[in-house]
């Protein structure tokens, strides 16, 4: 399949971007190191371009009966101008993927999907609309830009007349910034504050070029997806494909609080039916009491010595110096503060579980 670039590409090249094939996309890894483009995030602002990610439009009088079917979480009790976390069941007990729902109007709503997802995320919402629901993807034509950390505010402030600290988390207002209509969102994948911008791709380099200009005082730096990766691992943020897939259901990964069964969706009455009985195993979070990097896929086992699960996904954390992971370990191995062993090198390197976030 050919790798598809996004409409930045060139500016990522010419600022010194590792670019790598990764969700189907030319992407930037990184720019300098992971290590410090994490801690210019944690501790001032940095920008990811992550428009990779798809983008979906659905409206009419019926579009909020279809989101309500196939996604997990009530979407009735949002208002515009607010974002709802969800995910997507399928109807074998796994997870299509997770996913933003943006409810822009009263018969109006954006979804916003997983890079790696967007073509399945669509057939999948197409197949289970009984409705005529109008689809459009549009996500050819947005540049979505990440501006976080806690400088965040200050930079973007300096470009619109909307006062970005009455922006609630999970809310978003349409308006101006840097003289550009777009979507400004309060979300992010990293757990440091800031905001997401829903631009048009004809106005993606200028905004940029005025968003590095506003935040030179703070430092701000380009950022892959590298450190990315760290800084929502750190937060205990899921990573579909990996903590999330298909054969993983919501309750398993902790998205109890995402799959409200006050409403019929899709395989809602077999999730039903798992609560009621209990998971078998849990996806937790671990750290590591010994010195070792958990990698995905390494396994996990017992104080005896038998395997209990998987790492789904692990590093070196750049903030607290030691390893940190997440897993689906048996239930019996599911608590707190329960020690476990992840074999690495064949070698037994003792953790213990923990509830994320792992940086308080």
């Amino acid at each position: 399949m050919e790798t598809k670039q996004i409409p930045l590409n060139d500016l990522h090249e010419k600022l010194g971007g590792k670019m790598v094939p990764f969700a189907g996309y030319n992407m930037p890894v990184r720019y300098s190191s992971d290590k410090e483009e994490h801690q210019t995030v944690r501790q001032g602002v940095g920008v990811f371009d992550v428009s990779h990610m798809g983008e979906f439009m659905l409206k009419g009088p019926n579009a909020l009966n279809l989101i309500q079917w196939v996604t997990s979480n009530d979407a009735s009790k949002i208002v515009d101008g607010q974002a709802q976390y969800s995910c997507l069941p399928n109807d074998k007990g796994g997870i299509v993927d997770d996913l933003l729902v943006y409810r822009m109007g009263d018969e109006e709503y954006m979804l916003v999907v997983n890079a790696s997802n967007i073509e399945k995320d669509w057939d999948w919402i197409k197949s289970q609309d009984r409705w005529g629901v109008e689809m459009e993807d549009i996500s050819d034509d947005i540049v979505l830009l990440a501006v976080q950390g806690p400088k965040a505010v200050d930079t973007l402030q300096k470009l619109t007349k909307v006062n970005l600290s009455e922006v609630k988390f999970y809310t978003f207002v349409e308006d101006k910034l840097a003289d550009k209509e777009m979507i400004i969102s309060a979300t992010g994948y990293t757990g440091s504050g800031g905001f997401e911008l829903y631009i048009n791709k004809n106005d993606a380099e200028e905004v940029w070029n005025k968003i590095f200009e506003a935040g030179e005082e703070f430092g701000i730096k380009p950022i892959g997806l590298g450190a990315r990766d760290t800084l929502r691992l750190e937060k205990g943020f899921c990573l579909y494909g990996n903590d999330i897939t298909d054969e993983t259901s919501p309750l398993e990964a902790g998205l109890g609080w995402v799959t409200k069964f006050t409403k019929e969706f899709v395989n809602s009455e077999n999730l039903k039916a798992q609560k009621e009985a209990g998971v078998t195993r849990k996806l937790v979070g671990f750290e590591m009491i010994e010195r070792g990097i958990p990698r995905h896929d390494y396994e996990l086992a017992d104080l005896d010595g038998n395997v209990i699960g998987k790492v789904t996904s692990g590093t070196m954390s750049p903030s607290l110096g030691y390893g940190v992971g997440m897993g689906y370990v048996t239930i019996e191995n599911s608590k707190a503060d329960t020690e476990i062993n992840v074999i690495i090198r064949d070698k037994s390197v003792k953790a213990k579980v923990v509830r994320p976030p792992f940086l308080k």
